[in-house]
């Protein structure tokens, strides 16, 4: 069973459960991966539906961060819950330790020696850890340390 297909599974269970938190985060969730499929004009597979949840995700720490700085706590606990809903779906999140190690390996294999190649460094990272969770800022701030920027 495909993500799209699970979402609307747990749409399902969420309606008969009456719970209406998960229910609306679900309807958001399968609202984007229809969106973006229309756009795409096909169906997405499970890889593409990951990008559109983390896409979601990232939007809704940025609202956090922004509801938080408001003083709009109601909000801020929304958006949290639908955080929590969201990650179900998406891959366990890369440890620190792994991103040390894909951004050594990288370094290692582009030769990069000054903050000059943070760039470079980052396109060899990224598809080290593809598989796994991970938020491009953790990546730029590990490969900054390691360049000693």
């Amino acid at each position: 069973m495909g993500l799209a297909d699970q979402v609307n599974t747990d749409i399902a269970a969420a309606m008969k459960a009456k719970d209406a938190a998960r229910l609306s985060a679900l309807r958001m969730l399968k609202a984007a991966i229809m969106n973006k499929g229309v756009e795409k004009g096909r169906d997405l597979d499970d890889g593409e539906v990951q990008q559109v949840i983390a896409s979601l995700v990232k939007q809704r720490r940025d609202s956090i961060d922004q509801f938080s700085r408001a003083g709009r706590t109601d909000l801020v606990q929304k958006e949290t819950a639908e955080i929590v809903v969201l990650e179900q779906y998406l891959p366990p999140a890369a440890t620190p330790d792994e991103i040390d190690a894909a951004v050594a390996a990288a370094i290692g294999d582009t030769g990069a020696a000054s903050p000059k190649d943070i760039g470079k460094v980052m396109k060899a990272v990224m598809p080290k850890l593809s598989g796994k969770n991970v938020e491009g800022r953790a990546v730029n701030e590990a490969v900054r340390r390691k360049l000693g920027a």
